[in-house]
């Protein structure tokens, strides 16, 4: 089997947040777009998902029903708890843990969020691919997509694709040499 490549696949206002302070994400709701604006395509192409616990606990205050059903997934924490139906909670190692899921997934690791976490994937270089999907308005506060002291790193631009007034920046990783 071809090894997976870790994709970051997210929302961001233009002014570079992910959620409001609270970890709300309720201005994502009236943006003009296209459908699903490609969503059902990449989720399709997922093998196993992967996010901060913070994130996990969004998710489930959103919605009725885990929307990652069907899928591996794993939520980091420095406190894991049991496994339930859904999810592995684990306080493994990025180092060990994503190299991992890259050999086992099929398909795409897809790093859904948070910041904390997106900084730690890139500080370790973990990131292969970056899909952006910026959203055209300004909420001026909350949680970065970048948070401070994120190191630097290098992508290059693959792609853009526009969804009515969502514009997709794609990048791979010049580190990683992903493609």
């Amino acid at each position: 089997m071809e090894k997976s490549k870790v994709i970051l696949y997210i929302a961001m206002s233009l002014d570079g947040y992910i959620a409001r302070p609270d970890g709300a994400v309720d201005w994502l709701d009236d943006v003009e777009s296209a459908g699903d604006n490609g969503y059902s395509e990449f989720y399709s192409k997922v093998g196993t998902v992967v996010m901060g616990r913070k994130t996990y606990e969004e998710v489930l205050r959103l919605t009725d029903e885990f929307p990652y059903g069907g899928k591996a997934c794993y939520v980091l924490s420095r406190h894991p708890q049991e496994r339930n139906s859904h999810v592995t909670f684990t306080d493994e190692e990025l180092e060990s843990l994503i190299p991992r899921l890259k050999e086992q997934s099929d398909g795409y690791v897809w790093l859904v969020g948070g910041g904390e976490l997106v900084q730690q994937f890139l500080e370790k270089q973990l990131i292969d691919v970056m899909e952006l999907y910026i959203i055209p308005k300004l909420i001026g506060e909350g949680i970065l997509l970048f948070p401070k002291g994120t190191l630097p790193a290098n992508f290059e631009l693959t792609g853009t694709e526009s969804y009515g007034q969502i514009a997709a920046l794609k990048y791979k990783s010049k580190t990683n040499g992903a493609g």
